[in-house]
Formats: C-alpha cells, sequence, structure tokens
C-alpha cells in the first residue's frame, strides 16, 4: 500500500514533554483514508517526528512490524538523538506472541542510538524513557543481569521490568498495553488460563479508558480467544476491525475470536479483508509476504464449514501453485496443511493425488503425510499408509500453527495406529487407540484457530463408534468435540446422525439446524446438506 500521510488531531503539553493523541490516517493510492487507531505517548521527541513515531507504535500495536519498523525509522532519521523511536524500532524485532525474536538486529538499532547503556541513557530525557530503554535492553540481553541468559529468561526479566513501568507510571496507557503483552508473551508457549486472564486485567483498564486503541483490543484478543472466554472478547473483535481498518493483521485477529463461538460468516469476512489488505497489487509483492499464507489458510477453513468447497479448492490451488515458483519453506508448510484440511473435511479422497505436491518438492508439516496416510487407509493400502507415516514427525519449519512439534505429532501417530487396527479387523484396539488419542490431545494446552490435529480426535472417535455401530457412545464424543470445537461442521453432522441412531430427536434436530443454518450459503452437494435442510423444514 502507498501510505504517507498522518494526521494530529490534537496536541498539549505535560510539564516539560509534549502529549501527543494522534489517531493515524493512512492513505492508499486511490485517496481513500484508512486508520490505525489512537493512543496517547508522551515523549520528548521533535515535534517533527511525532507523526511517525505514534504511526510506528500503532504498526507495532497491530503486529504490522516492517511498517511500524519503517516509521520509526523516519522518526529517527527526522531526530538523531529521538531515545523512544530507537526503542521503537528495536521492539519491532521482538514478535512474541509468534515466537520470534531477532536478537542481533535489535542490538544494533540500539547501539545507533549510543555505544552503551549509559550514552543511550544519557538521550533519555527524562526516567521514564530511561526505565523503557532499560527494559527492551533488558529484552535483548545488553545488561549485566541478562546478557547471558536464555530467551525466555530474558522475556520473563522483561516482563518484570515492564510491570514495574506500568506501577510506577499508572496513567502511562502504553506501559499497560505492552505489560498486558509481555505477560501473554511469557504464557504463549503454555497457555495457561489463569496467565491469560492476569493480562486481560491489566489491558482492560486500557480498553475501559480508550475504545480505539489497538493493543487493547487486539491483545484482549488474544487473552480471550479460547471456546471458554472468547465471548468476552466479542465486544473488542467486534470493535477492532473499525478500529485498525488500515491494518491487515487486525482485521484477521478478529476471526480468533469467531473461531471460538464458530461464527463462520465472520471469520471468512475477516479473512477476506485481510487478505485484500496484504495483497498490494501495485508491488505485486503481497502474494509471497509473511501473512497471505497465514490468512489464506484461515479463510479456507471458514469455506469448508460453510460448505463452500469450491472456493476452498480455489486457495488449494493458489497454495499449490506457488509449488513451482520457487516456494518459502513457510508456503510449503501451509500448502501441506491445506492440502490435509482440505481433504479431511470434504472427503473427497479421490483427490489425494489431484492436488499432491511435486515429488521434488518437500513439504515441512506433518499434515500433508497424515492426510496421504489417512487416505490410503481410506482405501485399504496400508502399505502406502506406512510410508507415508514415517514423514509424519515433527518440524520447526513455517509457522507454528502447521509446523507441528512432538505432542501433537504423537496424537496424529496415535489415530493413524487406530486406523491401521482397524484395517486388521481388531475393533477393540482400535476403539482403544482412538481414545488414548482422544486423551492425549485433551491434555495439551489449547491451540486456537483451525484444528492442529488436521482430523479432531473426539470426532474420529465418534466416525469409529458409528462405525461399530455404538451410537450412543459416538454421541457422547461428537458433544465432548463440539464443546471444544463450537460448531464444527463435520462434528456436528457426525453428532446429528448419532443422536438420530439413538432415536434422541432433540439433539439431532438440534445439530441439523445449526448445520442448516451454517450452510445458508453452501453448495448442495456437501455431504449432509439434504439431510439438514429436510430436517429443518
Amino acid at each position: 500500500m502507498n501510505r504517507h500521510f498522518r494526521n494530529v488531531i490534537g496536541v498539549r503539553t505535560c510539564g516539560a514533554l509534549l502529549l501527543w493523541a494522534i489517531a493515524t490516517t493512512v492513505w492508499a493510492a486511490d485517496g481513500t483514508s484508512r486508520l490505525l487507531g489512537k493512543i496517547e505517548f508522551p515523549n520528548s521527541g521533535a515535534t517533527e517526528a511525532q507523526a511517525d513515531f505514534i504511526e510506528g507504535v500503532l504498526y507495532l500495536h497491530n503486529f504490522e512490524y516492517e511498517d511500524a519498523s519503517a516509521a520509526f525509522k523516519r522518526a529517527r532519521t527526522t531526530d538523531p538523538n529521538f531515545a523512544m523511536a530507537y526503542w521503537g524500532e528495536a521492539m519491532t524485532f521482538h514478535q512474541s506472541l509468534w515466537s520470534k525474536q531477532s536478537r542481533d538486529s535489535a542490538v544494533d538499532v540500539l547501539r545507533r542510538l549510543g555505544r552503551n547503556s549509559e550514552a543511550r541513557a544519557a538521550k533519555a530525557p527524562t526516567q521514564r524513557e530511561k526505565d523503557y530503554l532499560h527494559a527492551v535492553e533488558t529484552l535483548f540481553g545488553m545488561t549485566d543481569a541478562s546478557k547471558r541468559l536464555t530467551k525466555f529468561e530474558r522475556d520473563v526479566m522483561y516482563r518484570d521490568a515492564m510491570q514495574r513501568i506500568y506501577e510506577t507510571y499508572p496513567e502511562d496507557h502504553e506501559a499497560a498495553a505492552f505489560y498486558g503483552l509481555s505477560i501473554l508473551g511469557v504464557g504463549s508457549a503454555n497457555r495457561e488460563y489463569t496467565t491469560y486472564i492476569r493480562a486481560a486485567a491489566v489491558l482492560t483498564q486500557v480498553w475501559d479508558a480508550n475504545r480505539l486503541h489497538p493493543g487493547a483490543a487486539h491483545y484482549l484478543i488474544h487473552s480471550y480467544d479460547d471456546p471458554v472466554h472468547a465471548v468476552l472478547g466479542l465486544p473488542m473483535a467486534r470493535a477492532y476491525s473499525k478500529i485498525a481498518p488500515a491494518a491487515a493483521h487486525a482485521q484477521h485477529m478478529t476471526s480468533h475470536i469467531f473461531s471460538a463461538l464458530g461464527m463462520w460468516d465472520d471469520l471468512v469476512d475477516a479473512n477476506e479483508t485481510a487478505i485484500n489488505l496484504e495483497l498490494d497489487v501495485e508491488s505485486g509483492q503481497g502474494a509471497r509476504s509473511r501473512e497471505a499464507s497465514h490468512y489464506a489458510y484461515w479463510l479456507q477453513y471458514g469455506y469448508l464449514q460453510q460448505g463452500r468447497f469450491a472456493e476452498a479448492e480455489k486457495l488449494l490451488i493458489a497454495a499449490r501453485e506457488q509449488l513451482d515458483n520457487h516456494p518459502m519453506a513457510r508456503e510449503r508448510a501451509y500448502y501441506g496443511a491445506m492440502y490435509g484440511r482440505y481433504l479431511f473435511d470434504t472427503g473427497k479422497w479421490d483427490e489425494v493425488d489431484k492436488w499432491a505436491a511435486p515429488e521434488d518438492v518437500e513439504v515441512p508439516t506433518p499434515h500433508y503425510h497424515f492426510a496421504r496416510a489417512y487416505a490410503a487407509l481410506q482405501r485399504g493400502d496400508t502399505e502406502a499408509a506406512r510410508d507415508h507415516r514415517q514423514y509424519v514427525r515433527p518440524t520447526t519449519e513455517g509457522n507454528p500453527e502447521v509446523a507441528l512439534r512432538e505432542p501433537v505429532v504423537n496424537v496424529l501417530h496415535k489415530q493413524l495406529d487406530a486406523l491401521f487396527a482397524r484395517a486388521n479387523g481388531d475393533k477393540e484396539e482400535a476403539l482403544k487407540l482412538a481414545r488414548e488419542a482422544v486423551a492425549i490431545e485433551s491434555a495439551l494446552p489449547f491451540r486456537y484457530g483451525p484444528p492442529q490435529a488436521a482430523k479432531p480426535t473426539g470426532e474420529m472417535l465418534g466416525d469409529l463408534l458409528i462405525e461399530y455401530g455404538q451410537a450412543k457412545e459416538a454421541v457422547a464424543a461428537y458433544q465432548d468435540q463440539v464443546g471444544l470445537m463450537v460448531r464444527r461442521t463435520n462434528t456436528l453432522l457426525g453428532l446429528a446422525r448419532a443422536a438420530a441412531a439413538t432415536n434422541d430427536g432433540t439433539t439431532s434436530e438440534n445439530a441439523y439446524h445449526q448445520l442448516s443454518t451454517i450452510w445458508h450459503s453452501a453448495e448442495q452437494d456437501v455431504p449432509g446438506y439434504k439431510e439438514a435442510v429436510e430436517s429443518s423444514d
């Protein structure tokens, strides 16, 4: 996008500082104005550098790190001694909720401000700004106390430093926002509800004071994006897309809440908007951006839930075409996840080879070979299934949501082992292994968004139980699964059929009614579509 105009809404003095209340306006090539949000961030930088600095902070809150970095660079170019501009640029290299940190790059930026902590602190006129600099130096191991620590240990020290700033300057909403984010950053690897609610308690103060603050809305969504708490984040999700319509990530982020609540129409709208913002038609670079594949993955899941298989297939085709164009690891990983998602959610196992990757292209995500092994077992080819199973293994290539680690891969292995037992005619072993898969997955930390296991374990267990004529037990399995993944259509369809088989008309009709509502724009050949429509008439 062609962003080149910032509009200062208001300025007032605050002691020796200028207190800037800015709603950043950016202009697209067609002259359309777009907003990023509104914050107040007292600082001692030059007046001429303020618009760029505030724009950088707003982009930082919206996780638009490249745009944030560019804005902070403009600010420090305008005012070479503007300490907080260097702080902001360094912060763009700490992408905590993405488990990504570029320490060397951040250190290089801070050393441009001064060769050591004393020299940098000398350029920060206020104690508050010195405190922010000390916190970021702690984060990147530039203090005596943090320089020999691991990343996680430094993250903890940074969180504690931000807590001190938050407590020292209670009127500083930016301190509160970044402190709340630091709590989430430390707890992102293992989702404990107490940690996330602790962050929410801090962030709610900012939200209540400023309903246009992008960080407050954004980080509260992260705090609440699980099925139990998602309803608390719905007001923020509704607001965030309007707070920062210029930020593609902000548009996508709302779908974290929509996914947890099974609001598929809203999820689709959010990610369609995000993709349109991400794709830069002028430069032609958007299609290869860091986030385009991420948004497409979520959008495909939304289309599949809506029963719009043709639209989901188009996204798979686009991902497949990238494999012929020097694909990045990220693109190969997302392709593999979308490939598996398409097969599992459409049931079109006859297309397993149609969209397969070229033989010379390595697909790093376990989803790909898991789907191919599953498909082989569906057609009774255990030899091919075993061949693919050996490639279902942990990886760190690509985004963490599709580059699965060992605990989730163990779930996939257990699912395949259950199907091998089924292929061997061992019903008891198949059900035993399927239940073990459910137990393993249920013990893992909750992960927002599309299912980490392409075939949710409770859904798989329900399918096996139906096949073995145990409809009552299948109802329980599907109900447990739909409690974890609200309004997931394949689970609802299994529940409707299993309940009907037990003569539980109320449960069956309720599930079919939900399906008919979700599938208001579905293709009529979607499995279960006619059942749902007829049951709801």
